[in-house]
């Protein structure tokens, strides 16, 4: 047993056993921990029924990312795999992606499809303003949380899961995290998954924008070079300045809202810089890899 699948569910009760049966039907032995954020709709007992997977429940919501950062201490096994409650692994998933897992290989991202078999994600790229979004061929920069292994040592030594980041740009930030600590990230197209996509998450709601905006602001001032990282802050702020007089229509220029990002961006500040790691490869990274969006391609986002 090298792997231990985390199942991450909020209210998952209209998906969930789909997921844990096609985990029970996969033909590597692993170890598979569902994280209950404090469901109300049996969720948990689902989870529950299925002999071989414990449950661990939180006492509130914690996100995606406080979840995940909740069990790692939990871990021993030589890999760990996130995997969405609203993912449908095909029996070869996780052997797979366990193959992939060269000695230099600090992540390795699966194939999501969307429910009329379309490709969602073979991995993250970032934009040329450091944006994530969903790749549909290889190679990538990083991994996509929905479905993905890593390797335990290598998150560990990264730093592990951004809890606070609740939900969206955690597997982004990770990935970052990993390739600034001289790991590689590879797309395993075998390791194929049906996604639902946005089951637990409302895609366009005020909370995603939040989110989105938030993490993506913190990831860059922890991973990106900080003219990067300052110059988006600086356009967030004046993109804001400019909502608060001239009310542009969408969620994301609400002025409540950007205010809100931006406060918690500037109290989250100084913990982010402390985070950096020395070193010139932030640089090489950025000129590698930030580019602008292939047209058509979705930002990030489970």
């Amino acid at each position: 047993m090298r792997t231990t699948v985390v199942v991450v569910t909020w209210r998952g009760r209209g998906h969930l056993a789909d997921c844990l049966t096609a985990l029970a039907a996969q033909t590597r032995p692993h170890r598979t921990v569902v994280v209950d954020n404090a469901s109300t709709d049996g969720s948990a007992a689902i989870a529950a029924s299925f002999a071989d997977v414990e449950v661990v429940r939180l006492q509130r919501n914690q996100g995606y990312a406080g979840a995940l950062a909740a069990v790692e201490p939990t871990v021993t096994t030589e890999f760990t795999a996130w995997l969405n409650d609203d993912a449908v692994p095909a029996t070869g998933w996780l052997a797979a992606l366990e193959d992939a897992m060269a000695p230099a290989v600090g992540a390795a991202s699966a194939l999501l499809r969307r429910p009329d078999g379309t490709v969602q994600s073979t991995g993250v790229g970032l934009t040329s303003r450091g944006y994530g979004f969903d790749l549909t061929t290889a190679p990538v920069f990083g991994f996509c949380g929905g479905a993905a292994l890593v390797r335990t040592s290598a998150l560990s030594q990264a730093g592990g899961t951004p809890a606070d980041f609740f939900c969206y740009y955690e597997d982004t930030d990770v990935s970052w995290r990993l390739r600034l600590a001289g790991w590689d990230i590879v797309s395993v197209p075998e390791a194929e998954v049906l996604h639902a996509h946005g089951a637990t998450s409302r895609l366009g709601s005020r909370r995603f924008h939040r989110w989105n905006e938030r993490n993506r602001l913190v990831m860059l001032l922890r991973c990106a070079p900080l003219r990067v990282a300052f110059a988006e802050l600086a356009r967030f702020l004046v993109t804001t300045v400019t909502a608060l007089v001239r009310r542009p229509e969408g969620a994301n220029f609400r002025p409540g809202l950007r205010l809100r990002v931006l406060a918690e961006v500037v109290l989250r500040l100084p913990r982010a810089l402390a985070a950096r790691r020395r070193g010139d490869r932030r640089a090489d990274l950025w000129r590698t890899w930030a580019g602008t969006r292939p047209q058509g391609q979705a930002q990030a986002g489970r």
